[in-house]
Order: C-alpha cells, then sequence, then structure tokens
C-alpha cells in the first residue's frame, strides 16, 4: 500500500461486551498541568482506535480541567479507559458520566 491510500478508520472490537451499543459518555478529568498530560490521556482513545467528539481543555495555574465526549464505546469499554486515566501519574481526580443524546434529550422536553 502506498503512503497515499486511504486507511479506513474502523472500531476495535469490544471482546467484553460485543453485544453492548455504544453509548455517548464524559469524561472529567482533573490533573497536574504537565506538558505531556493531554497526550497520555488523548493516547488511551488511540490505542483503542476511538476518536473523542469533543475535547475541551482549561488550564488554571498548575491545574489542566479536561472534559472529553466520545460516542463510539460501550459502557464497559468507557468505564476501562476511565480506570486507566485514573492511574496516569498526573491525574488528580477523573469521573464517567453516560451522556444523553441529543435527540432523547429533545424528546424528554418536547414531550412534557
Amino acid at each position: 500500500m502506498s503512503h497515499l491510500e486511504v486507511v479506513n478508520h474502523t472500531l476495535r472490537p469490544d471482546v467484553w461486551a460485543s453485544n453492548a451499543a455504544p453509548c455517548p459518555v464524559l469524561y472529567r478529568i482533573q490533573a497536574d498541568a504537565d506538558a505531556d498530560v493531554l497526550c497520555r490521556v488523548l493516547n488511551l482513545f488511540a490505542l483503542q482506535q476511538l476518536i473523542p467528539q469533543q475535547v475541551e481543555v482549561v488550564r488554571d495555574q498548575d491545574t489542566l480541567s479536561i472534559e472529553i465526549q466520545s460516542h463510539e464505546q460501550s459502557w464497559h469499554r468507557a468505564q476501562i479507559i476511565g480506570e486507566k486515566l485514573r492511574n496516569l501519574i498526573s491525574v488528580l481526580d477523573m469521573e464517567l458520566h453516560p451522556v444523553q443524546s441529543a435527540k432523547a434529550s429533545f424528546l424528554q422536553v418536547s414531550g412534557q
């Protein structure tokens, strides 16, 4: 294959939760403001062939607040990534939350 050919993006199969549907999740991470912490955090997604939907980073002196939205993984895989995030040296705190899709949120608001 030449270096100019396009490589198709395929998700890495989740063998532990193969029947689970992908779910949108939000990771909220507090970390030391080290130069390489963002690369190490995002690398955990890249190793799973996942590309986050949205990444937001705010630096407040010596701390980074990182929010990552992802929708391609199962809840099981999201929890595994969350545990790996917690184990990174510079990570101070990590929260994982399921996120309602925009369509489900619209249906709830309009159906009241």
